[in-house]
């Protein structure tokens, strides 16, 4: 593996660890209210963009770690918030 591939994994790595902390607070106070709806549905649109980028550049590297971004972002978008439970009840992921 060439330096520019581990310097792309090693960027992927650490944009991805960047969610943990909002899992891992998610998942303890079973409470996102103060979560972004807005930055995470653009968020995994860039990431959406870049998927498809990496397929024309045939880059896996591109490709895998903005998938998993994309999950860690339903992740977080299926985590309870008050906006969920006010307009569908315990329709989230962790039901109260």
């Amino acid at each position: 593996m060439d330096s520019v591939s581990m310097l792309g994994i090693t960027a992927g790595a650490i944009v991805l660890a960047g969610f943990i902390p909002q899992i891992y607070k998610g998942w303890k106070t079973k409470r996102l209210d103060d979560l972004s709806y807005l930055m995470m549905g653009l968020l995994s649109s860039g990431m959406f963009l870049w998927i498809i980028y990496g397929f024309f550049r045939n880059d896996i590297v591109i490709i895998l770690a903005n998938a998993v971004g994309i999950l860690l972002n339903l992740i977080l978008i299926a985590m309870p918030s008050d906006k969920i439970s006010v307009c569908c009840g315990n329709a989230s992921f962790f039901a109260r």
